[in-house]
């Protein structure tokens, strides 16, 4: 089995090294051996964990999440519906972001499409911004 220095891995699994070293510190990874000089040494099954965080984090999975997900992937004899059961609640939340985003886009637009141009005394979307009862929808706050 091949063996990767971390710079290795990084190019391999399209992850920093400074994330590598994150995930290692958060339990993601645990701590690959070292050589004698203290450098780290990854291999292939370290580099295809790597690519499952990276894959899951473009998903939107939070760390937590993904370390459940890994524990059931360490244990392939388990029931999947514990996995099953963070992917629907990462859907949910997903479209939940969604409709927030749809929400914003619709208030965004009405503001940009009702300002004609002119003063800035009549200006709709110095209105809209400066008190929230001129906006036609209750659109998410952050």
């Amino acid at each position: 089995m091949a063996n990767f220095t971390i710079g290795q891995a990084s190019d391999a699994s399209h992850v920093k090294v400074t994330t590598i070293r994150f995930y290692e510190d958060r339990g993601l990874l645990g701590k690959p051996p070292r050589t004698a000089s203290g450098r780290r040494i990854y291999d292939a099954t370290l580099i295809a964990r790597l690519r499952f965080i990276r894959h899951a984090r473009d998903l939107g999975f939070s760390l937590d999440d993904i370390g459940d997900l890994l524990a059931l992937s360490d244990d392939p004899t388990r029931n999947c519906s514990a996995a099953d059961s963070i992917a629907q609640q990462q859907l949910h939340e997903v479209r939940t972001r969604i409709a927030q985003l749809k929400a914003l886009e619709a208030e965004l637009s009405r503001m940009v499409t009702s300002c004609g141009g002119g003063a800035v005394v009549n200006c709709q979307v110095i209105e809209s911004l400066a008190d929230h009862a001129h906006c036609a929808s209750d659109h998410p706050r952050s």
